[in-house]
């Protein structure tokens, strides 16, 4: 430890000394917090349930970014958008907090009658005590993976990971597969759908960068970079065709009501 460092202690343990000699002076003992931890008996039934809920309540929040992820629309979004933007060759404009942002949004937009149902299915009639927590649960995995197997474009993934579960595919149907079978397959078809739709975005602006490239190289400015020239080009076309909107149009299409 260097000179600095020893005298910083010094200092440190010299205050320590310090405060306890004063409350030793002023004749008050020095407060020490005591923490316990520990299960009490609870009034009535409602106050466990109460408490099972926040307890619940926690969990879900813990889970919502992954459960945002993978079982909605956010990953297809998310994935076309950084597609344009690195088509662009706008480097960090719109920046990832804008992105995410329209993302979230879009997908709020997307997801709202999946929500609806699961208000009127399974979280309102559970507050009314309708229902049992159990029931509201399968009802609002039922919604979910409904949602899922809606939007798989291929049944080949669906098919795939069911073998892999063990699970015979002629004698289950979809709706009855488990979220362990259904949530994976959901997540390669939206990748695969997001590759897609990135593999035609980056058509058009890449023949702006051959077109600029080869002019660059039959005047035989070799020193100039084509991302120069073609950059201010791809941007003036994005805005013309309103890019922007036919980005977002196709991609809201993309998804099966």
């Amino acid at each position: 430890m260097n000179k600095r460092g020893k005298k910083v202690r010094k200092i440190l343990m010299l205050l320590v000394l310090l405060v306890f000699t004063a409350f030793i002076a002023s004749g008050c003992e020095p407060f020490i917090p005591n923490v316990s931890i520990g299960v009490e008996q609870a009034d009535s039934p409602d106050e466990v349930s109460s408490s099972i809920q926040i307890l619940l309540a926690l969990t879900v929040l813990a889970l919502a970014p992954s459960i945002l992820i993978m079982m909605t629309s956010f990953t297809r979004i998310i994935i076309v958008l950084s597609f344009l933007r690195n088509a662009l060759g706008t480097q960090q404009m719109p920046p990832n907090q804008v992105l995410i942002g329209l993302a979230l949004f879009l997908t709020l937009f997307l997801m709202a009658p999946v929500g609806t149902e699961l208000n009127e299915e399974a979280l309102k009639p559970y507050n009314d005590n309708q229902i049992t927590q159990q029931v509201a649960l399968e009802k609002a995995s039922g919604i979910i993976k409904g949602y899922m197997i809606k939007q798989l474009k291929d049944d080949e993934d669906l098919a795939f990971f069911t073998e892999l579960s063990d699970i015979e595919p002629s004698e289950t149907r979809p709706e009855e597969l488990p979220l362990r079978v259904v949530i994976p397959a959901f997540i390669i078809n939206e990748l695969t759908v997001a590759f897609k739709i990135g593999f035609f975005i980056f058509i058009p602006f890449l023949i702006i960068d051959m077109v600029v490239s080869s002019t660059l190289m039959s005047m035989g400015m070799m020193m100039l970079p084509p991302i120069m020239i073609s950059l201010p080009f791809k941007i003036l076309l994005f805005i013309l065709v309103k890019g922007w909107r036919l980005v977002i149009e196709v991609l809201v299409g993309s998804f099966t009501v």
